[in-house]
């Protein structure tokens, strides 16, 4: 627990709270309400994390006093349960660790999530969508905001693509190991004649661009599209030409936004995806100079990643990590936990 404390740096976390909550108690805070909004999240971040370190080293302590009190009235019950205790603390222990493996130069930012079908027909569209709803459901059940950027709806069921951004610190870090090409085996509901499919589906994760990162994006570089949104959308949405589209030229990376009514809102929302796109452009550009420095071949450890097998068996099982669950329904529900920290982990060691 030491160690983690001494990663956490619990005095300048505390320190960093003290600014936050003074920042937030400005009466101009609003002024700006994106602004506002960054500072209210990292101010309820930090305080929950230091209230859960807090509460695990106190939890450490009674442990101890637990063992003790068992062993000097040799009480079996009492033994029992400060060995479930002593359990759930590691397990506690384990999670906070894992908090301290994202030390990236993005990991703490937020993550931007797209996803598309690929090889599948109509199976890869409805399991992009499903990948679509674990990753939100997951973001739900920490508590994590999420917003919708652009979604294409695929003709038959299911979606070709969707973008989408998870609002909390350490989002990037947390999600950025499910980057890489997911695949589904089952049987498909849209075959009448019940035959087995294998479906795929590709996930990026990106940081989300912050004014300090410097993007420079030539105006006279983009062709910007309008049209009209399509799909589930409510009242209004499908009746404007408010959806953008922007094309880059140079590197050909398209950007599209239909969320908002408003035209101008969702070319601001376009520009931040492209900008987001073209920082992680320039982040695997410099990375494959350094593995040509290193000797490294530069492989990718992204590609097919994970397999969701739903039949003939039940099994979902990271290709890396070899990280498995016999449970693929509690995953497609954002039961993802155990992935991430794996992947997290495996991630730490491949950079050593």
């Amino acid at each position: 627990m030491g160690s983690i404390e001494a990663v956490l740096d619990l005095d300048k976390m505390r320190a960093e709270i003290a600014v936050l909550e003074d920042q937030a108690a400005a009466p101009s805070l609003w002024d700006d309400p994106e602004a506002a909004q960054k500072i209210t999240s990292k101010l309820s971040h930090l305080q929950a994390e230091l209230r859960k370190t807090e509460a695990l080293r106190s939890r450490i302590d009674d442990v101890e006093v637990l063992f003790e009190l068992a062993e000097s009235e040799d009480d079996a019950d009492a033994r029992g349960e400060a060995e479930s205790e002593l359990a759930s603390v590691k397990k506690a222990l384990d999670e906070m660790e894992v908090r301290t493996l994202l030390s990236g130069e993005y990991d703490e930012r937020q993550a931007l999530v797209n996803i598309r079908a690929e090889a599948g027909g109509v199976d890869a569209a409805d399991f992009a969508e499903q990948l679509q709803r674990m990753y939100v459901r997951w973001a739900e059940r920490h508590n994590y905001p999420t917003e919708v950027y652009e979604t294409s709806y695929a003709e038959e069921a299911g979606i070709k693509s969707t973008t989408f951004v998870v609002k909390a610190p350490y989002a990037y870090g947390t999600l950025s190991v499910e980057q890489g090409t997911h695949r589904l085996v089952r049987i498909s509901p849209f075959d009448n004649q019940g035959r087995r499919q294998t479906s795929f589906a590709g996930v990026e994760v990106l940081p989300v661009v912050e004014s300090s990162d410097h993007v420079e994006i030539d105006e006279t570089e983009l062709r910007v599209d309008v049209y009209r949104a399509s799909g589930p959308g409510g009242q209004g949405v499908n009746t404007t030409d408010s959806a953008v589209r922007i094309t880059h030229i140079p590197t050909g990376i398209v950007v599209s936004c239909q969320n908002e009514r408003s035209q101008i809102q969702n070319k601001a929302s376009a520009m931040n995806v492209l900008q987001a796109k073209l920082l992680e452009r320039r982040r695997q550009e410099e990375q494959a100079k350094m593995d040509a420095l290193k000797g490294d071949g530069g492989n990718s450890w992204g590609n097919q990643m994970r397999s969701y097998v739903l039949h003939p068996y039940q099994m979902v099982k990271d290709l890396r990590t070899e990280f498995e669950v016999g449970n693929p329904q509690g995953v497609l529900d954002g039961e993802i936990d155990g992935f991430l920290e794996a992947g997290i982990r495996w991630r730490k060691q491949q950079e050593r």
